[in-house]
């Protein structure tokens, strides 16, 4: 915990230098295909120091973030058999058992679980890799990381845009369950169309 702890502190150590956007780029690149911190916290320093920036960076996070997940998506297609060992002995929680449960929601619902992975506090790489894996429909999986990703950092620097400082505290105490809530809201909005159509 504590390295985990000594990498997060670098990770926003990043903010209060000039290099800052093009470190939320990498670092969402990044986590979308194999680093552990998501960019969410860079994101909210950056646009809490300059809140009419925030939709720029939201903007960054979005692109970077999409991009890593192409890459993490490759790494599934091409090279999953070579990577699976490492990828169940070093992604904390991930399991043989756990992966095939993920198959067999891509199977049922490809886009809304690639969503779900995007916008959610679930760890979007281990879907972009798996969705690789599992052949899932490029577009479809481009698509669906571009909505959920964005709506996820469009959302926070909304916050900080129309709000500044206590948006801050407001996110990292709700975020997660906020993000949990419109989802299962966003479901059962779906629900009910299909139910009625």
């Amino acid at each position: 915990m504590k390295a985990f702890r000594r990498l997060y502190d670098w990770v926003l150590s990043w903010a209060d230098t000039r290099y800052g956007v093009p470190a939320l780029f990498v670092l969402a690149f990044a986590e979308a295909s194999f680093f552990p911190v998501p960019p969410d916290m860079l994101l909210m320093a950056l646009a809490l120091a300059s809140p009419f920036q925030a939709y720029r960076f939201a903007l960054v996070a979005t692109v970077g973030s999409v991009s890593g997940g192409m890459l993490g998506y490759f790494i599934g297609w091409g090279f999953w058999g070579a990577v699976e060992p490492y990828f169940y002995r070093y992604v904390p929680g991930v399991t043989a058992t756990g992966f095939e449960l993920v198959r067999s929601l891509f199977e049922k619902y490809d886009f809304w679980t690639v969503f779900a992975a995007g916008f959610t506090p679930i760890p979007y790489k281990i879907f972009t890799i798996a969705a690789g894996a599992f052949h899932i429909n490029f577009p479809v999986f481009v698509g669906a990381s571009l909505i959920g990703r964005s709506l996820r950092f469009f959302l926070v620097a909304a916050m900080f845009y129309y709000f500044g400082k206590p948006a801050r505290r407001l996110i990292e105490k709700y975020f997660n369950l906020f993000s949990i809530l419109l989802l299962v809201a966003i479901i059962i909005v779906i629900v009910i169309v299909k139910v009625f159509t």
